[in-house]
Protein backbone atom coordinates (compact mmCIF):
# COMPACT_ATOMS: atom_id res chain seq x y z
CA UNK A 1 0.00 0.00 0.00
CA UNK A 2 2.54 2.03 0.36
CA UNK A 3 4.49 1.69 -2.88
CA UNK A 4 5.61 4.98 -3.99
CA UNK A 5 4.54 4.37 -7.55
CA UNK A 6 1.26 4.15 -6.53
CA UNK A 7 -0.31 7.89 -6.63
CA UNK A 8 -4.02 8.37 -4.69
CA UNK A 9 -6.41 11.00 -5.65
CA UNK A 10 -8.96 11.83 -3.22
CA UNK A 11 -9.27 10.85 0.74
CA UNK A 12 -7.81 7.34 1.28
CA UNK A 13 -7.38 5.98 4.40
CA UNK A 14 -3.74 4.51 3.81
CA UNK A 15 -3.52 4.08 7.83
CA UNK A 16 -2.78 -0.22 6.96
CA UNK A 17 0.06 -1.76 5.49
CA UNK A 18 -2.39 -4.33 3.74
CA UNK A 19 -5.64 -2.51 2.64
CA UNK A 20 -5.89 0.68 1.16
CA UNK A 21 -9.73 2.57 1.91
CA UNK A 22 -11.10 5.40 -0.59
CA UNK A 23 -13.63 7.91 1.04
CA UNK A 24 -16.24 9.98 -0.74
CA UNK A 25 -16.86 9.54 -4.12
CA UNK A 26 -15.03 9.01 -7.50
CA UNK A 27 -11.65 8.91 -5.38
CA UNK A 28 -8.98 6.62 -7.75
CA UNK A 29 -5.08 5.10 -7.86
CA UNK A 30 -2.55 5.23 -11.12
CA UNK A 31 0.19 3.22 -11.62
CA UNK A 32 2.52 2.47 -14.60
CA UNK A 33 4.30 -1.35 -14.94
CA UNK A 34 6.10 -3.09 -16.66
CA UNK A 35 4.99 -6.67 -17.91
CA UNK A 36 2.15 -8.37 -19.93
CA UNK A 37 -0.44 -8.75 -17.07
CA UNK A 38 -2.14 -6.87 -14.36
CA UNK A 39 -4.29 -8.42 -11.68
CA UNK A 40 -5.34 -6.73 -8.50
CA UNK A 41 -6.16 -7.88 -5.16
CA UNK A 42 -9.80 -7.77 -3.55
CA UNK A 43 -10.59 -8.64 -0.21
CA UNK A 44 -14.69 -9.52 -0.43
CA UNK A 45 -16.98 -8.59 -3.38
CA UNK A 46 -16.56 -5.26 -4.84
CA UNK A 47 -17.70 -3.11 -8.15
CA UNK A 48 -14.88 -1.21 -9.64
CA UNK A 49 -13.39 0.24 -12.75
CA UNK A 50 -10.44 -0.22 -14.24
CA UNK A 51 -8.49 1.29 -17.07
CA UNK A 52 -5.51 -0.20 -18.62
CA UNK A 53 -2.92 1.69 -21.07
CA UNK A 54 -5.81 4.56 -21.30
CA UNK A 55 -8.65 2.58 -22.52
CA UNK A 56 -12.15 2.68 -21.59
CA UNK A 57 -13.02 1.91 -18.10
CA UNK A 58 -14.52 -1.78 -17.89
CA UNK A 59 -16.43 -2.18 -15.17
CA UNK A 60 -16.24 -5.54 -12.82
CA UNK A 61 -19.29 -6.72 -10.96
CA UNK A 62 -19.11 -8.55 -7.37
CA UNK A 63 -15.81 -9.69 -8.09
CA UNK A 64 -13.48 -10.76 -5.00
CA UNK A 65 -9.52 -12.04 -4.21
CA UNK A 66 -7.40 -12.05 -7.29
CA UNK A 67 -8.83 -10.42 -10.32
CA UNK A 68 -7.27 -10.71 -13.44
CA UNK A 69 -7.52 -7.10 -15.42
CA UNK A 70 -5.72 -8.31 -18.91
CA UNK A 71 -7.46 -11.60 -19.85
CA UNK A 72 -5.62 -10.82 -23.01
CA UNK A 73 -1.64 -10.47 -22.07
CA UNK A 74 -0.96 -6.90 -23.24
CA UNK A 75 2.63 -6.06 -25.41
CA UNK A 76 5.99 -5.84 -23.53
CA UNK A 77 6.43 -2.65 -22.18
CA UNK A 78 5.62 0.09 -19.02
CA UNK A 79 1.76 -0.27 -19.01
CA UNK A 80 -0.56 2.31 -17.35
CA UNK A 81 -3.56 1.11 -14.77
CA UNK A 82 -6.18 3.55 -13.20
CA UNK A 83 -8.62 2.04 -10.64
CA UNK A 84 -12.24 3.71 -9.37
CA UNK A 85 -14.35 1.68 -6.78
CA UNK A 86 -17.86 2.41 -6.78
CA UNK A 87 -19.39 -0.11 -4.14
CA UNK A 88 -18.83 -2.87 -2.05
CA UNK A 89 -16.02 -4.07 -0.03
CA UNK A 90 -13.85 -1.02 -1.56
CA UNK A 91 -10.87 -1.75 -0.36
CA UNK A 92 -7.43 -2.14 -2.64
CA UNK A 93 -5.17 -4.89 -1.38
CA UNK A 94 -2.43 -4.82 -4.26
CA UNK A 95 -1.49 -5.78 -7.24
CA UNK A 96 0.17 -8.94 -8.94
CA UNK A 97 2.52 -8.62 -11.89
CA UNK A 98 4.93 -10.90 -13.80
CA UNK A 99 7.52 -12.19 -12.51
CA UNK A 100 10.61 -9.99 -12.60
CA UNK A 101 7.89 -6.73 -13.51
CA UNK A 102 7.54 -3.98 -11.49
CA UNK A 103 5.81 -0.62 -10.50
CA UNK A 104 6.85 2.43 -12.34
CA UNK A 105 6.12 5.86 -11.11
CA UNK A 106 3.06 7.20 -12.97
CA UNK A 107 2.58 10.79 -14.95
CA UNK A 108 -0.38 12.48 -12.75
CA UNK A 109 -0.96 16.10 -13.31
CA UNK A 110 0.33 18.53 -10.99
CA UNK A 111 -3.35 20.30 -10.89
CA UNK A 112 -6.58 19.21 -8.60
CA UNK A 113 -9.88 19.90 -8.17
CA UNK A 114 -11.88 19.17 -5.50
CA UNK A 115 -16.01 19.26 -6.20
CA UNK A 116 -18.08 19.78 -3.57
CA UNK A 117 -22.14 18.98 -3.66
CA UNK A 118 -24.55 16.82 -3.38
CA UNK A 119 -26.30 13.87 -5.84
CA UNK A 120 -25.58 15.97 -8.73
CA UNK A 121 -21.80 16.16 -7.80
CA UNK A 122 -21.76 13.01 -6.70
CA UNK A 123 -23.16 11.66 -10.07
CA UNK A 124 -26.10 9.59 -8.05
CA UNK A 125 -28.60 7.25 -10.36
CA UNK A 126 -26.20 8.13 -13.72
CA UNK A 127 -24.84 4.74 -14.83
CA UNK A 128 -21.45 5.35 -13.82
CA UNK A 129 -22.13 7.32 -10.79
CA UNK A 130 -18.80 8.93 -10.31
CA UNK A 131 -17.69 8.65 -13.59
CA UNK A 132 -20.66 9.96 -15.07
CA UNK A 133 -20.39 12.88 -12.80
CA UNK A 134 -19.86 16.33 -14.40
CA UNK A 135 -16.70 16.85 -12.29
CA UNK A 136 -14.92 13.46 -13.05
CA UNK A 137 -16.01 15.08 -16.59
CA UNK A 138 -14.77 18.51 -16.39
CA UNK A 139 -11.61 16.98 -14.53
CA UNK A 140 -10.57 15.06 -16.93
CA UNK A 141 -11.30 17.47 -19.80
CA UNK A 142 -8.94 19.86 -18.46
CA UNK A 143 -6.45 17.05 -18.03
CA UNK A 144 -6.31 17.65 -13.76
CA UNK A 145 -6.86 15.26 -10.78
CA UNK A 146 -10.47 15.29 -9.66
CA UNK A 147 -12.46 14.59 -6.23
CA UNK A 148 -16.50 14.73 -5.74
CA UNK A 149 -16.51 15.21 -2.11
CA UNK A 150 -20.50 15.13 -2.42
CA UNK A 151 -23.21 12.80 -1.53
CA UNK A 152 -26.15 12.33 -2.23
CA UNK A 153 -28.71 14.24 0.10
CA UNK A 154 -26.09 16.74 1.34
CA UNK A 155 -26.99 20.34 2.47
CA UNK A 156 -24.85 23.13 2.91
CA UNK A 157 -26.34 23.53 6.78
CA UNK A 158 -26.53 20.69 9.21
CA UNK A 159 -30.56 21.02 10.02
CA UNK A 160 -33.71 18.60 9.54
CA UNK A 161 -31.19 15.60 9.62
CA UNK A 162 -30.01 17.18 6.30
CA UNK A 163 -25.66 16.43 6.93
CA UNK A 164 -23.91 19.76 6.28
CA UNK A 165 -21.22 20.13 4.18
CA UNK A 166 -20.61 23.01 5.76
CA UNK A 167 -18.66 20.72 8.21
CA UNK A 168 -18.53 17.53 6.90
CA UNK A 169 -16.34 18.74 4.41
CA UNK A 170 -13.37 18.13 6.94
CA UNK A 171 -13.77 15.10 7.49
CA UNK A 172 -12.10 11.91 6.26
CA UNK A 173 -15.02 10.30 4.93
CA UNK A 174 -18.64 11.42 4.11
CA UNK A 175 -19.92 9.94 7.68
CA UNK A 176 -17.81 9.94 10.64
CA UNK A 177 -16.01 12.71 12.84
CA UNK A 178 -12.44 11.74 11.78
CA UNK A 179 -10.79 14.98 10.53
CA UNK A 180 -8.78 15.03 7.19
CA UNK A 181 -5.76 15.82 7.36
CA UNK A 182 -5.42 18.58 4.47
CA UNK A 183 -1.44 18.64 4.64
CA UNK A 184 -1.90 15.37 2.65
CA UNK A 185 -2.49 17.71 -0.67
CA UNK A 186 -3.11 20.87 -1.99
CA UNK A 187 -6.32 21.41 -3.92
CA UNK A 188 -5.37 23.66 -7.03
CA UNK A 189 -9.39 24.39 -7.09
CA UNK A 190 -12.67 24.05 -5.12
CA UNK A 191 -15.88 23.59 -6.75
CA UNK A 192 -19.19 23.82 -4.23
CA UNK A 193 -21.92 23.73 -5.36
CA UNK A 194 -24.85 23.49 -2.60
CA UNK A 195 -28.11 24.91 -1.83
CA UNK A 196 -30.16 21.67 -3.76
CA UNK A 197 -31.51 20.77 -0.95
CA UNK A 198 -31.01 23.00 1.91
CA UNK A 199 -34.43 24.57 1.03
CA UNK A 200 -36.25 20.66 1.75
CA UNK A 201 -34.76 21.20 5.19
CA UNK A 202 -36.20 24.43 6.57
CA UNK A 203 -32.83 26.12 5.97
CA UNK A 204 -33.52 30.23 5.91
CA UNK A 205 -31.70 32.57 4.15
CA UNK A 206 -30.17 34.22 6.87
CA UNK A 207 -28.59 30.47 7.89
CA UNK A 208 -27.33 29.63 4.83
CA UNK A 209 -25.58 32.49 3.87
CA UNK A 210 -23.87 32.66 7.23
CA UNK A 211 -22.93 29.25 6.34
CA UNK A 212 -21.53 29.66 2.99
CA UNK A 213 -19.43 32.62 4.14
CA UNK A 214 -18.09 30.03 7.20
CA UNK A 215 -17.62 27.35 4.39
CA UNK A 216 -15.14 29.55 2.03
CA UNK A 217 -13.63 31.12 4.90
CA UNK A 218 -12.93 27.83 6.76
CA UNK A 219 -11.45 26.10 3.08
CA UNK A 220 -9.68 28.81 2.68
CA UNK A 221 -7.55 28.33 5.73
CA UNK A 222 -7.23 24.63 4.39
CA UNK A 223 -6.00 25.57 0.81
CA UNK A 224 -4.36 28.99 1.06
CA UNK A 225 -3.39 29.04 -2.49
CA UNK A 226 -6.79 27.46 -4.51
CA UNK A 227 -9.20 29.24 -6.25
CA UNK A 228 -12.80 29.35 -4.79
CA UNK A 229 -15.81 28.76 -7.05
CA UNK A 230 -19.46 29.14 -5.48
CA UNK A 231 -21.85 27.46 -8.38
CA UNK A 232 -25.14 29.03 -8.55
CA UNK A 233 -27.58 26.17 -8.41
CA UNK A 234 -29.16 24.80 -11.56
CA UNK A 235 -32.46 25.35 -9.23
CA UNK A 236 -31.97 28.69 -8.77
CA UNK A 237 -31.62 28.87 -5.14
CA UNK A 238 -30.37 30.55 -2.46
CA UNK A 239 -28.90 32.50 -5.39
CA UNK A 240 -28.73 36.18 -3.58
CA UNK A 241 -27.38 34.49 -0.07
CA UNK A 242 -24.80 32.44 -2.54
CA UNK A 243 -23.60 36.13 -3.94
CA UNK A 244 -23.47 37.76 -0.44
CA UNK A 245 -21.04 35.10 1.15
CA UNK A 246 -18.44 35.35 -2.30
CA UNK A 247 -19.02 39.45 -2.04
CA UNK A 248 -18.06 38.59 2.14
CA UNK A 249 -15.33 37.16 1.15
CA UNK A 250 -14.11 39.54 -1.35
CA UNK A 251 -14.28 42.48 1.34
CA UNK A 252 -12.31 40.55 3.98
CA UNK A 253 -9.70 40.17 1.32
CA UNK A 254 -9.88 37.24 -0.26
CA UNK A 255 -9.69 37.87 -4.32
CA UNK A 256 -9.53 34.45 -5.30
CA UNK A 257 -13.21 33.37 -4.56
CA UNK A 258 -15.69 33.38 -7.59
CA UNK A 259 -19.25 33.59 -8.11
CA UNK A 260 -20.73 31.31 -10.95
CA UNK A 261 -23.63 32.43 -12.82
CA UNK A 262 -25.68 29.19 -14.22
CA UNK A 263 -28.52 30.91 -16.15
CA UNK A 264 -28.80 29.64 -19.68
CA UNK A 265 -26.79 26.37 -18.79
CA UNK A 266 -28.61 23.74 -18.83
CA UNK A 267 -32.62 23.28 -19.10
CA UNK A 268 -33.95 20.35 -16.51
CA UNK A 269 -36.10 17.36 -17.88
CA UNK A 270 -33.88 18.76 -21.78
CA UNK A 271 -30.19 18.48 -21.09
CA UNK A 272 -30.53 16.83 -17.63
CA UNK A 273 -32.51 15.14 -14.89
CA UNK A 274 -32.95 17.07 -11.87
CA UNK A 275 -31.11 15.64 -8.78
CA UNK A 276 -29.30 12.78 -10.67
CA UNK A 277 -26.84 14.55 -12.50
CA UNK A 278 -27.54 12.81 -15.54
CA UNK A 279 -26.25 14.79 -18.63
CA UNK A 280 -28.23 13.70 -21.96
CA UNK A 281 -26.41 15.72 -24.48
CA UNK A 282 -22.76 15.99 -25.27
CA UNK A 283 -20.31 16.64 -22.23
CA UNK A 284 -20.36 20.02 -20.67
CA UNK A 285 -17.99 21.96 -21.23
Amino acid sequence: MTDPNIAYTGRWDLGSATAAVPNWTGGYLQTAFTGTTVKIKAREAVNFYASVDGGADVFYAGVRGTVNLTPTPLPQGNHTLRVSYRSGDTVFQGLVLDSGAGTVAPRVPSGLIEFVGDSITAGALTDRLALDSYGWKTGEQLGMRHTQIARSGYCLVGKGGCVGLASQFFKTASTGDQNWDFSRYQASAVVINLGTNDIGHGVTGTEFQSAYTTLLRDIRAKYPNAALFAVQTLKKRYVAETKAAVSARNGAGDAKVSYVDTSGWLTDGTDYEDGNGAWSGSSPS
